[in-house]
């Protein structure tokens, strides 16, 4: 596997492309900055084949319209956090209101397995910081894409519509169970490793 992970728009969201065959990248929480994400496709000499979303909020999502006029992928989200994606209430400027793509999939349950391109992730059902909040476990890499569920030394926050903090703590203990040296790559700010958070993260 291959990745990279770029901070994308005012709310400096991270975005992730992970790969193994080159034209079936996995783009994952096209936040904001389109032409970004579309460069390092280009500079890597990548296509797009899945675009996943961890949940629903604009600051993840924002990016999805041109992602998707370049590369019609599917969509991959929880059917708990559709309404409120493409919603009016999901726009914030300068972040616009996303249109619910036509390739969305939102079948897909706890302990499902997504693939594509080589790459097979579990999905981590994570409800909390939204109702339909979930993480990719790519076990054989040991590699974790948290989404705003899990940050270093922090979590996502409750206090937003549908989030629940004993949902969240709930959430969190699916999580501590997985191996020390699963590396996290968080909805913001910096990575870091199961063990890590364990050691020193106040909430889990």
């Amino acid at each position: 596997m291959n990745y990279e992970v770029i901070s994308v728009g005012p709310y400096e969201a991270n975005c992730s492309v992970l790969w193994d065959d080159p034209a079936q990248a996995w783009i994952v929480d096209p936040g904001a900055d389109s032409a970004t994400i579309l460069g390092l496709l280009e500079k890597r000499g990548l296509k797009a084949g899945l675009v996943v979303l961890t949940h629903c909020h604009f600051d993840h999502i924002s990016a999805l319209g041109d992602i998707l006029a370049k590369y019609p992928v599917p969509v991959v989200m929880h059917q708990e956090d559709t309404g409120f994606a493409f919603s009016p209430m999901n726009a914030m400027p300068p972040y616009r209101l996303t249109r619910r793509p036509a390739s969305l999939v939102a079948d897909k349950k706890d302990g499902d397995i997504l693939t594509c391109g080589g790459l097979s992730a579990k999905i981590i059902c994570t409800p909390g910081h939204t109702p339909g909040g979930w993480c990719l476990y790519f076990e054989k890499e040991k590699l974790l894409v948290a989404g705003d569920t899990l940050f270093a030394g922090s979590v996502g926050r409750t206090d937003l519509p549908g989030g629940s903090w004993d949902t969240l703590e709930a959430s969190l203990k699916k999580l501590k169970v997985l191996p020390d040296d699963t590396r996290v790559i968080c909805g913001h700010g910096p990575q870091t490793t199961i063990g890590v958070e364990k050691r020193s993260n106040p909430y889990l």
